[in-house]
């Protein structure tokens, strides 16, 4: 019998780009020169950059800017007394890190009505089950030792499978019951390589929201695939992320399911790199991710889904069906992607500007608000308040010119500068970045705007005092 690396051994690959028109392009990866010319013509930026990047491996040892970034802005920032890879969220940096955490559950436990789950961070390093499943990260975790017996060894999770796996072999649950979602958000460990890791890109410690469908077979498993990819789809769409679709599939499944992925393109607007596996590879028979590029030209991988026909059986994860027996569930596993990594695709994608900023949902601070006279001028502030719009006063003892400044290294959307005249005609002089000319409007138009453009979006309050003589500074000149 072939062992597994036999197997991998003799499988062939072919690669393609699935047009949402239907019209395969056929790519020579072994021939830079054609693949370029390929992915000129097709005219999708976020794959060509993939493909030159993780198919065609560019170099490029450029440090990206988002980890200049997230210290100067302080968001996000290393921790000298943990393990590398371990990070500290100043508050306006978990503010960012909670609003993405409120979409991610808004899509998993609202659009997908997924069930939510917890499970333990720590696993017995002698369990079978758990050792099998380790057996894919090549010895990338944290060895965790008790003082009360030196040989017992434990690890901290990587993944979110170990507890769902065991809670789902000890469930009972009909074909009636299926499809079954699961939604699991989680701190998770990988002991990744000193060298590859890489601001929030890549970490070694990081939460992970997960989500496991149990579904009855090949047809209602396919379903729920696409379901899950239109949500993520939202999602990324929602952070205002653009990314290119990576589709791994066994040659066969392309054949049978080739329709179902041109309706998920069609869904995104945008083509599919796609590699064609001879023979099935792992436990998936298709798994596609989407790509974002980052403003070095990088990709990293967000979310992720894997057509699993296989690991039901091998961990005993059964149903009952129409005749009272146990079969095997086909499990789509899937992850939204790390929170630390979309904050890494956030500010990447906002350093692609010439004017850098975030989605006006994300914004710590949406509105500065600079009084001439700092009690005089602040009465109107109770309806940004009551409005539920993030705002903060720059009450500090410095010149105006100085003022906005800060605002503009602070990235802040609107910035307000209220006098007399201001207050009096009902009509302010607004400075929004992106913008060249500065626009008058009342306070009733402001908040329309900003609400309309948070539609639907997540909402949170200021993360610190709103006055800014008031906050401390967590990070000098960067």
């Amino acid at each position: 019998m072939k062992n597994r690396e036999d197997i991998v051994r003799n499988i062939e690959s072919r690669y393609l780009v699935l047009l949402e028109n239907g019209n395969e392009i056929k790519l020579d990866l072994d021939n830079k020169e054609e693949v370029v010319s390929e992915l000129s013509n097709i005219g999708d930026e976020q794959l060509r950059a993939y493909v030159l990047s993780e198919e065609m491996k560019s170099d490029n040892n450029l440090e990206a800017p988002s980890i200049k970034a997230m210290r100067r802005l302080e968001y996000v920032d290393y921790e000298e007394a943990s393990d590398a890879g371990h990070f500290r969220m100043y508050p306006n940096g978990q503010l960012i890190f909670d609003l993405l955490k409120d979409w991610m559950d808004e899509i998993a436990k609202n659009r997908l009505q997924a069930m939510q789950i917890e499970s333990p961070v720590i696993y017995n390093w002698d369990d079978k089950e758990i050792r099998e499943q380790a057996s894919s990260f090549h010895e990338r975790h944290y060895i965790v030792k008790v003082p009360d017996d030196p040989s017992k060894e434990f690890i901290l999770r990587f993944a979110g499978d170990f507890g769902l796996f065991k809670m789902f072999k000890q469930a009972n649950f009909s074909y009636k019951m299926l499809p079954i979602r699961v939604y699991e958000f989680s701190k998770s460990f990988r002991y990744e390589k000193r060298g590859e890791l890489s601001g929030l890109r890549r970490l070694r410690a990081f939460h992970m929201p997960d989500i496991h469908c149990f579904c009855k077979d090949l047809k209602q498993g396919i379903e729920e695939y696409k379901n899950l990819y239109k949500r993520y789809a939202d999602l990324a769409n929602g952070v205002g992320i653009k990314y290119a679709v990576v589709v791994r599939v066994v040659e066969s499944f392309y054949e049978e399911y080739k329709e179902d992925l041109l309706e998920l393109a069609r869904y995104s607007k945008a083509p599919l790199f796609v590699e064609c596996l001879s023979e099935m590879k792992h436990y998936w028979a298709i798994k596609h991710e989407f790509q974002s590029i980052d403003s070095i030209n990088g990709n990293q991988q967000l979310s992720t889904i894997q057509f699993d026909v296989k690991d039901a059986k091998i961990y005993g994860i059964n149903y009952v069906d129409e005749n009272s027996e146990k079969q095997g569930c086909i499990i789509c596993h899937s992850s939204i992607g790390s929170v630390e990594r979309w904050i890494y695709a956030v500010l990447e994608e906002a350093l692609k500007k010439e004017k850098p900023g975030l989605p006006l949902w994300l914004s710590p601070v949406q509105v500065r608000v600079i009084p001439v006279a700092n009690d005089k001028h602040l009465e109107f502030c109770k309806k940004l308040h009551m409005e539920g719009i993030r705002y903060d006063i720059d009450d500090r003892d410095e010149r105006l010119g100085r003022k906005i400044a800060k605002a503009n290294q602070e990235w802040v959307p609107y910035v307000l500068v209220v006098g007399d005249n201001e207050i009096e005609s009902g009509k302010y002089s607004i400075q929004i970045r992106g913008e060249e000319d500065k626009r008058e409007i009342s306070l009733d138009e402001l908040v329309a705007e900003i609400k309309e453009k948070c539609e639907g979006m997540p909402y949170r309050n200021i993360a610190m005092s709103k006055y800014l003589s008031k906050r401390p500074i967590f990070v000098g000149a960067v």
